[in-house]
């Protein structure tokens, strides 16, 4: 993780204030990029490569940020801090690219590319304070490209210039690493007859990165308790639903034994990313599971979406994630890193594009129940919007069952039939949820915006949430 390059003059006025009060501040100034080596705790191809200790100088810790109004009111001094927690799949992952891949990088450096300005916007204008930002090419393996250029470019190039009437928004942490996207597997795992096509690596992509993640915080990052696993094998969890070739009587043989031997069960990664606020800590757990399409009769996608769901599901339910094994542990032999789900009482919050609504399209029924429906989860109180079901009317969608009916004010995303519910901020039980909503103005409540959000076929989604100043990891 590694602070914007505009804020370390901020950390500098920072640290001559605290000494002038007589405070005593531990502070490790970033050394550079890493590119291929990540942080200790685990291991990452393109790990984060150093971070500025201490809390961002944009507000006290203990007392909620600033720049956004709190739905809740205003937070007591030393008491449970708002803090909004958001996602959006930005679909940055432009078609335009496949033949190049550092195009994506050329596009944030230029400062004026006009969907990621109108993204950017939308960003300052919502505010959140912790933001999982979907479909963001990871460039690290790029020869010649650090790590965190990327993610730099579109801090300094964008976030933190204004945008439209917006004032701009600085975040001070940041993490990115590797995606299974675009990862050639050497097999031919759709069966089409070849090799070396998008469909033939571990995750869908025409190039490697391609629909990568980023995590934004102002809130510092617990770097050494980081977990990803990018690595764990799908045939490691009990119970997997492993696709079934359609020709033969057999159980989960779509795959040979050497292909599982290798096979990951994310198709970009899972991150278990933990932000510090006051004493306490949050979890943030990001993935983007595979759309649940795109296959055949014998459903790998569809599978693999519901599985990647319960990886989630399995890590934050006390007992349920004993079989997981992080990259650290996986690169090492089990030397390093660790086994087993997240610990009894934790925090978190849940951010990405699961690519599966409760009702609606063709995701393994019940596939996110597993998320919504978990006891360790908060789901009470939905993000919310009105130009979702004035969308979902004009579209005229589709509508569910009579058991479980489609819920247009949930809704999230639109797609070329329907809108749907598949981007999620979901906070642990232990977390009182002040307010959420989904960003998606009808044209009479904001004209300028509504046109806006249509740079994505996503929309970005938040939760606010008071985090205890005080607590346990």
């Amino acid at each position: 993780m590694r602070p914007s390059s505009s804020s370390r003059a901020t950390t500098v006025r920072l640290l001559t204030l605290l000494a002038a009060l007589g405070l005593l501040l531990a502070m490790t100034i970033p050394a550079g990029a890493n590119p291929g080596g990540g942080p200790p705790g685990h291991a990452q191809g393109g790990g984060p490569p150093g971070h500025a200790q201490g809390g961002p100088p944009e507000h006290a810790q203990g007392g909620g940020p600033p720049d956004h109004a709190r739905a809740g009111g205003q937070d007591a001094p030393g008491g449970p801090e708002t803090v909004r927690f958001g996602t959006y799949n930005t679909a940055f992952s432009d078609p335009h690219r496949v033949d190049d891949e550092s195009q994506f990088l050329t596009d944030l450096q230029s400062g004026d590319h006009e969907q990621m300005e109108d993204i950017a916007q939308i960003i300052q204008r919502e505010r959140p304070d912790v933001l999982q930002v979907g479909e963001f090419d990871y460039v690290g393996h790029i020869e010649g490209v650090d790590t965190y250029d990327a993610a730099d470019a579109f801090r300094e190039n964008y976030l933190e210039v204004a945008q439209g009437d917006e004032e701009p928004i600085e975040y001070q942490y940041a993490f990115v690493a590797p995606s299974n996207t675009g990862v050639d597997s050497g097999f031919d795992l759709n069966r089409d007859g070849q090799t070396g096509t998008p469909d033939d690596a571990w995750g869908f992509g025409f190039y490697e990165g391609q629909y990568g993640m980023l995590l934004l915080s102002k809130y510092p990052i617990v770097e050494e308790d980081i977990r990803t696993f990018q690595y764990f094998r799908w045939a490691d969890m009990p119970g997997a639903l492993l696709p079934s070739d359609p020709e033969t009587d057999e159980e989960g043989d779509w795959y040979s034994d050497e292909i599982l031997e290798g096979f990951r069960l994310s198709s970009k990664s899972h991150w278990d990313v933990p932000i510090q606020v006051g004493n306490h800590v949050v979890h943030t757990l990001s993935a983007h599971p595979t759309p649940p399409a795109f296959d055949g009769e014998e459903q790998r996608n569809v599978l693999r979406n519901h599985d990647e769901i319960r990886l989630w599901a399995d890590y934050v339910h006390p007992g349920r994630g004993d079989y997981l094994y992080d990259d650290a542990y996986h690169h090492s032999d089990g030397e390093q890193g660790e086994r087993g789900g997240l610990h009894p009482g934790a925090s978190f919050v849940i951010l990405g594009d699961y690519n599966a609504d409760p009702c609606i399209a063709d995701s393994v029924p019940g596939a996110i129940d597993q998320l919504l429906d978990n006891p360790r989860i908060n789901d009470r109180n939905p993000p919310d919007s009105e130009g979702g079901p004035e969308r979902y009317e004009d579209m005229n969608g589709e509508e569910g069952t009579e058991e479980c009916p489609a819920q247009p004010q949930y809704h999230t995303a639109e797609f070329s039939w329907t809108t749907i519910r598949v981007d999620y901020a979901l906070p642990s039980n232990n977390l009182q949820i002040v307010d959420s909503s989904v960003f998606w103005p009808t044209p009479e409540q904001d004209p300028e915006y509504a046109e806006l959000v249509e740079s994505s076929d996503h929309r970005l989604v938040t939760v606010d949430v008071r985090v205890p100043t005080r607590g346990a990891r």
